[in-house]
């Protein structure tokens, strides 16, 4: 389904948007795009769930054994001493029920995974038994119920066995496997066309002429896009040139359910992205009070949403973790995610003043401590390669002080490995 025309407009007199607001804002606007299809249950890792998948039997079917014993009914035990039971002929094994009733004083030999027979609720691991010939002996002190799984104890006929957003990976796949569902209703992958736009870039294995650097963000986008379960398409590196963009927009909008740009997303004379979107369709230029990353262009062509990320490698990297991450899998039909975080104290100091989100690139030290990358400089790559996650320092957060506790996003968090 198409976004309205006015998705992204903001407020009357909003000039610096909070990181949280920004995203509350993303995340009520947002919708799924891409349409729905049937799909056999071995194609679905990596797509979306459509529709909430209810269980149509009890998991397990039947009370069964979880470990090799012997079967009975715990009123047949004393409360202390040795116990003796008679041996039934006979065995329950998975697949092939024991066929009879399990009397009081009874047992009957039973196998992982099999029914407990009738008349049964316990079972007495094989370890802890001595057989005598047609009976057995154990000691005193079986709980109720001991070493066996009740019917239905994973999940219940008519339950949800996962919602709709869910993305399929293995163990999903499991879930829905183990409860005979053959076939999925699953979102379409999503299409994210990414192209960078500036003069100044050269395409890694040319020369490099007076003036121009290689084009890093196209391929780190790339990446991180294909990272989140969705489709990337490379659509280049693009010219300032209005033309050129406007047209390089249009392509991108007709391939793909979503655009990603990098570079010329602020009101700059040579920042084409944003004047070419608003000529050709819905723009706003979302100002984040978040460091590194401030301008946030966001913008929709024939409906097809557009985000223009900054040029710098790492603000273009951090926006998109923290906007389009959480925005594409929405888009996609994924439930809106959060990130993870936890606390670690910090091994650094930091100035900081209250009134904007700060993202430190940073590195857990593996005992309970975090450092940050020796320099903030947004065009400094080798702080992505050093980090292995962000220091998040919110909005209403003064100066770090060494030893004081911060917030960690691992990047494994974001689904990066």
């Amino acid at each position: 389904m198409a976004l309205k025309n006015d998705c992204f407009a903001l407020p009357s007199g909003v000039s610096w948007t909070p990181v949280d607001d920004a995203l509350a804002d993303l995340r009520d606007r947002l919708s799924p795009v891409t349409p729905v299809e049937t799909l056999p249950l071995g194609t679905g890792q990596g797509r979306v769930l459509a529709q909430d998948i209810p269980a149509p039997i009890s998991l397990p079917p039947a009370d069964n054994a979880a470990v090799d014993g012997y079967a009975l009914a715990h009123t047949s035990l004393t409360p202390e001493g040795e116990q003796h039971l008679a041996l039934r002929e006979g065995r329950a094994v998975a697949g092939a029920p024991f066929d009879g009733m399990v009397g009081n004083g009874e047992a009957v030999r039973i196998l992982t995974g099999a029914v407990m027979p009738d008349g049964t609720d316990s079972v007495v691991m094989d370890e802890d038994v001595e057989r005598d010939g047609n009976a057995i002996r154990f000691g005193s002190g079986l709980k109720p119920g001991a070493n066996s799984r009740k019917a239905g104890e994973d999940i219940r006929a008519g339950n949800i066995a996962l919602p709709a957003g869910t993305r399929l990976g293995p163990a999903e796949l499991a879930r829905l496997a183990s409860i005979g569902i053959a076939s999925l209703p699953v979102h379409a992958p999503l299409r994210v066309a990414i192209f960078s736009t500036g003069d100044e870039l050269a395409e890694p294995g040319e020369p490099l002429l007076s003036g121009q650097i290689y084009d890093a963000n196209r391929a780190m986008l790339l990446a991180l896009a294909k990272a989140q379960g969705v489709e990337a398409i490379d659509h280049g590196r693009i010219p300032d040139r209005p033309a050129a963009i406007a047209s390089a927009l249009g392509a991108a909008s007709r391939a793909a359910d979503v655009v990603i740009v990098s570079g010329g997303a602020s009101g700059g004379d040579e920042d084409h992205v944003s004047r070419e979107l608003s000529r050709m369709g819905a723009m706003a230029l979302w100002r984040i009070a978040m460091k590194p990353g401030r301008p946030l262009a966001l913008g929709q062509i024939d409906g097809v949403p557009v985000f223009g990320l900054p040029g710098n490698p790492v603000a273009a990297f951090v926006c998109f973790l923290i906007f389009a991450r959480p925005a594409l899998q929405r888009l996609a039909g994924a439930a809106w995610p959060e990130p993870v975080g936890y606390p670690l104290t910090a091994k650094f100091s930091a100035k900081k003043k209250p009134g904007r989100t700060e993202l430190l690139r940073a590195r857990a030290d593996g005992t309970g401590g975090v450092e940050k990358f020796r320099s903030d400089g947004s065009g400094l790559i080798g702080g992505l390669v050093w980090s292995d996650g962000l220091v998040m320092l919110d909005h209403a957060r003064g100066p770090v002080e060494e030893g004081e506790t911060v917030c960690f996003l691992p990047y494994a968090g974001f689904g990066l490995t």
